[in-house]
């Protein structure tokens, strides 16, 4: 997984994994990004019905086109959103998951 840029689908996964293990499972490659996951090797992303996953461990938010589903990690100021939730909300946010729909560059309308 770490060979690609993309969030990867299980299914995805599934595909790559055949060429070199041609009787794997689509079963096996779901338990195995599930273990995974668990033990913090790879993020888990939530994206409607289907989960994506993400070899990038680091703090770090996602844009999303909602033309081709691309996502696209970013840097945003997870901190500062951190301090405004706590003084506006008085909740303390241990983590912060951000992922900002709208058009990528290779969809977007000219003006």
């Amino acid at each position: 997984m770490g060979s690609t840029n993309t969030h990867p689908t299980a299914d995805w996964v599934f595909n790559q994994a055949k060429k070199n293990i041609p009787n794997i499972s689509l079963g096996t490659v779901y338990r195995n990004l599930k273990q995974l996951s668990d033990e913090g090797s790879i993020r888990t992303i939530h994206d409607g019905a289907i989960a994506r996953y993400d070899w990038n461990k680091d703090p770090h938010d996602h844009l999303k086109c909602k033309v081709c589903g691309d996502l696209i990690d970013v840097q945003l100021f997870d901190d500062d959103i951190c301090k405004i939730v706590k003084k506006k909300y008085q909740f303390v946010a241990d983590d912060v998951e951000m992922t900002i729909i709208g058009t990528c560059n290779k969809h977007k309308q000219p003006k």
